[in-house]
Protein backbone atom coordinates (compact mmCIF):
# COMPACT_ATOMS: atom_id res chain seq x y z
CA UNK A 1 0.00 0.00 0.00
CA UNK A 2 1.16 3.56 -0.77
CA UNK A 3 0.29 6.74 1.07
CA UNK A 4 0.78 10.46 0.47
CA UNK A 5 1.14 13.19 3.11
CA UNK A 6 0.00 16.73 2.29
CA UNK A 7 0.99 18.84 5.30
CA UNK A 8 2.88 22.14 5.58
CA UNK A 9 4.09 21.83 9.20
CA UNK A 10 7.31 19.82 9.57
CA UNK A 11 6.54 18.53 13.11
CA UNK A 12 3.13 17.30 11.94
CA UNK A 13 4.74 15.62 8.92
CA UNK A 14 7.20 13.87 11.21
CA UNK A 15 4.49 12.69 13.61
CA UNK A 16 2.33 11.30 10.80
CA UNK A 17 5.29 9.43 9.32
CA UNK A 18 6.19 7.89 12.67
CA UNK A 19 2.64 6.77 13.41
CA UNK A 20 1.99 5.26 9.97
CA UNK A 21 5.34 3.44 10.01
CA UNK A 22 4.50 1.98 13.41
CA UNK A 23 0.93 0.99 12.53
CA UNK A 24 1.61 -0.18 8.94
CA UNK A 25 5.37 -0.87 8.66
CA UNK A 26 4.96 -2.46 5.23
CA UNK A 27 3.40 0.62 3.63
CA UNK A 28 5.36 2.86 1.27
CA UNK A 29 5.40 6.67 1.50
CA UNK A 30 4.87 8.01 -2.02
CA UNK A 31 5.72 11.64 -1.20
CA UNK A 32 5.30 14.41 1.36
CA UNK A 33 4.00 17.71 -0.04
CA UNK A 34 3.39 21.06 1.64
CA UNK A 35 1.16 23.15 -0.64
CA UNK A 36 -1.85 23.13 -2.94
CA UNK A 37 0.36 23.86 -5.95
CA UNK A 38 2.84 21.05 -5.29
CA UNK A 39 0.03 18.58 -4.55
CA UNK A 40 -1.86 19.33 -7.77
CA UNK A 41 1.35 19.04 -9.80
CA UNK A 42 2.33 15.75 -8.15
CA UNK A 43 -1.12 14.15 -8.42
CA UNK A 44 -1.38 15.08 -12.09
CA UNK A 45 1.97 13.46 -12.81
CA UNK A 46 1.92 10.27 -10.71
CA UNK A 47 -0.33 7.30 -10.06
CA UNK A 48 -2.46 8.04 -7.04
CA UNK A 49 -1.62 6.35 -3.74
CA UNK A 50 -4.10 4.25 -1.79
CA UNK A 51 -4.41 6.76 1.08
CA UNK A 52 -3.88 10.53 1.18
CA UNK A 53 -3.53 12.40 4.47
CA UNK A 54 -4.59 15.99 3.73
CA UNK A 55 -4.08 18.87 6.11
CA UNK A 56 -6.88 21.41 5.73
CA UNK A 57 -4.85 24.61 5.97
CA UNK A 58 -1.83 24.69 3.66
CA UNK A 59 0.77 27.37 2.98
CA UNK A 60 -0.98 28.60 -0.17
CA UNK A 61 -4.65 27.87 0.53
CA UNK A 62 -6.93 25.06 1.70
CA UNK A 63 -6.75 21.47 0.53
CA UNK A 64 -10.21 21.67 -1.04
CA UNK A 65 -8.57 23.69 -3.83
CA UNK A 66 -6.81 20.42 -4.70
CA UNK A 67 -10.11 18.54 -4.95
CA UNK A 68 -11.47 21.11 -7.40
CA UNK A 69 -8.54 20.46 -9.74
CA UNK A 70 -7.85 16.73 -9.33
CA UNK A 71 -10.14 13.69 -9.13
CA UNK A 72 -8.64 11.73 -6.23
CA UNK A 73 -8.67 7.95 -6.67
CA UNK A 74 -7.76 6.79 -3.16
CA UNK A 75 -9.06 7.30 0.36
CA UNK A 76 -8.80 10.84 1.71
CA UNK A 77 -8.22 11.34 5.43
CA UNK A 78 -8.41 15.00 6.35
CA UNK A 79 -6.42 16.31 9.30
CA UNK A 80 -7.59 19.46 11.04
CA UNK A 81 -7.23 21.47 14.23
CA UNK A 82 -10.90 22.43 14.07
CA UNK A 83 -13.42 20.55 16.14
CA UNK A 84 -17.22 20.77 16.29
CA UNK A 85 -17.36 23.87 14.08
CA UNK A 86 -16.57 21.91 10.93
CA UNK A 87 -17.32 18.30 11.83
CA UNK A 88 -20.92 18.44 10.57
CA UNK A 89 -19.68 19.15 7.08
CA UNK A 90 -17.30 16.19 7.22
CA UNK A 91 -20.04 13.84 8.39
CA UNK A 92 -22.45 15.00 5.71
CA UNK A 93 -19.89 14.12 3.06
CA UNK A 94 -19.24 10.65 4.59
CA UNK A 95 -15.48 11.05 4.57
CA UNK A 96 -12.90 10.48 7.27
CA UNK A 97 -10.98 13.04 9.30
CA UNK A 98 -8.51 13.22 12.19
CA UNK A 99 -8.30 16.00 14.73
CA UNK A 100 -4.89 17.42 15.59
CA UNK A 101 -2.82 16.50 17.45
CA UNK A 102 -3.13 13.13 15.74
CA UNK A 103 -3.71 10.26 18.16
CA UNK A 104 -2.44 6.78 17.33
CA UNK A 105 -5.72 5.07 18.25
CA UNK A 106 -7.79 7.32 15.98
CA UNK A 107 -5.35 6.90 13.10
CA UNK A 108 -5.47 3.14 13.60
CA UNK A 109 -9.28 3.21 13.32
CA UNK A 110 -9.11 5.27 10.13
CA UNK A 111 -6.63 2.87 8.54
CA UNK A 112 -8.80 -0.09 9.55
CA UNK A 113 -11.76 1.64 7.90
CA UNK A 114 -9.72 2.03 4.70
CA UNK A 115 -8.90 -1.67 4.71
CA UNK A 116 -12.58 -2.61 5.02
CA UNK A 117 -13.69 -0.85 1.87
CA UNK A 118 -12.82 -0.93 -1.82
CA UNK A 119 -11.22 1.61 -4.12
CA UNK A 120 -14.49 1.76 -6.06
CA UNK A 121 -16.31 2.92 -2.95
CA UNK A 122 -13.74 5.65 -2.26
CA UNK A 123 -14.03 6.92 -5.81
CA UNK A 124 -17.76 7.25 -5.26
CA UNK A 125 -17.32 9.03 -1.92
CA UNK A 126 -14.73 11.42 -3.29
CA UNK A 127 -16.99 12.43 -6.16
CA UNK A 128 -19.73 13.19 -3.64
CA UNK A 129 -17.55 15.59 -1.65
CA UNK A 130 -18.84 19.14 -1.75
CA UNK A 131 -15.50 20.93 -1.69
CA UNK A 132 -17.12 24.37 -1.62
CA UNK A 133 -19.21 23.46 1.42
CA UNK A 134 -16.23 22.06 3.28
CA UNK A 135 -14.06 25.04 2.39
CA UNK A 136 -16.74 27.40 3.66
CA UNK A 137 -17.14 25.47 6.90
CA UNK A 138 -13.41 25.59 7.56
CA UNK A 139 -12.64 29.16 6.53
CA UNK A 140 -15.62 30.61 8.39
CA UNK A 141 -15.13 28.50 11.50
CA UNK A 142 -13.68 30.35 14.47
CA UNK A 143 -12.99 27.92 17.30
CA UNK A 144 -14.08 29.54 20.55
CA UNK A 145 -11.85 28.37 23.33
CA UNK A 146 -12.26 29.16 27.00
CA UNK A 147 -10.68 32.49 27.95
CA UNK A 148 -11.16 32.54 31.72
CA UNK A 149 -12.07 30.51 34.79
CA UNK A 150 -14.34 31.65 37.59
CA UNK A 151 -12.44 30.96 40.81
CA UNK A 152 -13.07 31.82 44.43
CA UNK A 153 -11.13 33.03 47.43
CA UNK A 154 -13.21 32.62 50.56
CA UNK A 155 -16.57 34.20 49.74
CA UNK A 156 -15.23 36.26 46.84
CA UNK A 157 -15.40 35.12 43.20
CA UNK A 158 -13.15 36.50 40.47
CA UNK A 159 -12.11 35.61 36.88
CA UNK A 160 -8.74 34.01 36.18
CA UNK A 161 -7.52 34.40 32.59
CA UNK A 162 -6.58 31.02 31.13
CA UNK A 163 -3.18 32.28 29.98
CA UNK A 164 -2.32 32.90 33.63
CA UNK A 165 -2.77 29.20 34.41
CA UNK A 166 0.63 27.48 34.27
CA UNK A 167 -0.93 24.06 34.61
CA UNK A 168 -4.11 22.31 35.67
CA UNK A 169 -4.15 19.03 37.56
CA UNK A 170 -6.59 16.60 39.12
CA UNK A 171 -6.06 14.92 42.48
CA UNK A 172 -8.64 13.02 44.52
CA UNK A 173 -11.30 14.10 41.99
CA UNK A 174 -10.58 17.79 42.60
CA UNK A 175 -9.37 19.90 39.67
CA UNK A 176 -7.04 22.80 40.40
CA UNK A 177 -5.41 25.48 38.27
CA UNK A 178 -2.04 26.79 39.40
CA UNK A 179 -1.11 30.30 38.26
CA UNK A 180 2.37 31.40 37.20
CA UNK A 181 2.55 33.11 40.59
CA UNK A 182 2.19 29.70 42.22
CA UNK A 183 -1.34 30.25 43.54
CA UNK A 184 -3.69 27.28 43.45
CA UNK A 185 -7.35 27.69 42.51
CA UNK A 186 -10.01 24.96 42.57
CA UNK A 187 -12.13 24.92 39.41
CA UNK A 188 -15.35 23.07 38.79
CA UNK A 189 -14.44 21.11 35.65
CA UNK A 190 -12.96 17.71 34.85
CA UNK A 191 -9.75 17.53 32.83
CA UNK A 192 -11.63 15.74 30.05
CA UNK A 193 -13.99 18.69 29.75
CA UNK A 194 -11.19 21.25 29.94
CA UNK A 195 -9.17 19.47 27.28
CA UNK A 196 -12.02 20.21 24.85
CA UNK A 197 -12.35 23.84 25.95
CA UNK A 198 -8.70 24.98 26.00
CA UNK A 199 -6.75 26.16 22.98
CA UNK A 200 -4.53 23.22 21.89
CA UNK A 201 -1.90 25.69 20.70
CA UNK A 202 -1.47 26.82 24.33
CA UNK A 203 -2.37 23.75 26.44
CA UNK A 204 -1.44 20.06 26.21
CA UNK A 205 -2.84 17.07 28.13
CA UNK A 206 0.39 15.32 29.12
CA UNK A 207 -1.29 12.52 31.11
CA UNK A 208 -4.57 11.63 32.81
CA UNK A 209 -3.93 14.02 35.72
CA UNK A 210 -2.18 16.98 34.12
CA UNK A 211 -2.69 19.72 31.48
CA UNK A 212 0.23 22.11 30.94
CA UNK A 213 0.53 25.60 29.48
CA UNK A 214 3.32 25.75 26.87
CA UNK A 215 4.79 28.79 28.66
CA UNK A 216 5.14 26.70 31.85
CA UNK A 217 7.41 24.08 30.26
CA UNK A 218 10.87 24.51 31.79
CA UNK A 219 12.76 21.31 30.94
CA UNK A 220 11.97 17.91 29.45
CA UNK A 221 14.02 14.85 30.41
CA UNK A 222 14.14 11.54 28.55
CA UNK A 223 13.12 8.50 30.56
CA UNK A 224 12.93 4.74 30.26
CA UNK A 225 11.10 3.18 27.28
CA UNK A 226 10.49 6.41 25.39
CA UNK A 227 8.77 8.23 28.23
CA UNK A 228 9.50 11.82 29.25
CA UNK A 229 9.69 13.66 32.56
CA UNK A 230 8.45 17.24 32.56
CA UNK A 231 9.72 20.14 34.67
CA UNK A 232 7.46 23.17 35.00
CA UNK A 233 7.60 26.70 36.32
CA UNK A 234 6.32 27.01 38.94
CA UNK A 235 7.36 23.52 40.00
CA UNK A 236 5.00 20.69 40.90
CA UNK A 237 5.30 18.51 44.00
CA UNK A 238 5.27 15.23 42.04
CA UNK A 239 7.13 13.87 39.02
CA UNK A 240 5.16 14.66 35.85
CA UNK A 241 5.42 11.67 33.51
CA UNK A 242 4.59 11.67 29.81
CA UNK A 243 3.92 8.30 28.22
CA UNK A 244 5.64 7.10 25.05
CA UNK A 245 2.54 7.70 22.91
CA UNK A 246 1.96 11.15 24.39
CA UNK A 247 5.65 12.00 23.94
CA UNK A 248 5.27 11.60 20.17
CA UNK A 249 2.60 14.30 20.19
CA UNK A 250 4.25 16.46 22.86
CA UNK A 251 7.53 17.00 20.99
CA UNK A 252 5.89 18.38 17.81
CA UNK A 253 3.63 20.53 20.01
CA UNK A 254 6.71 22.17 21.53
CA UNK A 255 8.61 22.37 18.25
CA UNK A 256 6.63 24.94 16.28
Amino acid sequence: MRYLIIEDEVPAQRLMRELVRELRPGWEEAACLDSVESAVKWLNGHSHPDVIFMDIQLSDGVCFDILEQVEIEGMIIFTTAYDEYAIRAFKVNSIDYLLKPIKKGELSEALAKFERYTRKMFLSLNKAIDAAELASAITEAKPKYRTRFLVSSGEVFFPLAVERAAYIFSRHRITSAVSFEGKRHVIDFTLDRLEEQLDPEMFFRVNRQFIVNIEAVSKVHTFFNGKLVLETRPGFDEKIMISRDKARQFKPWLDR
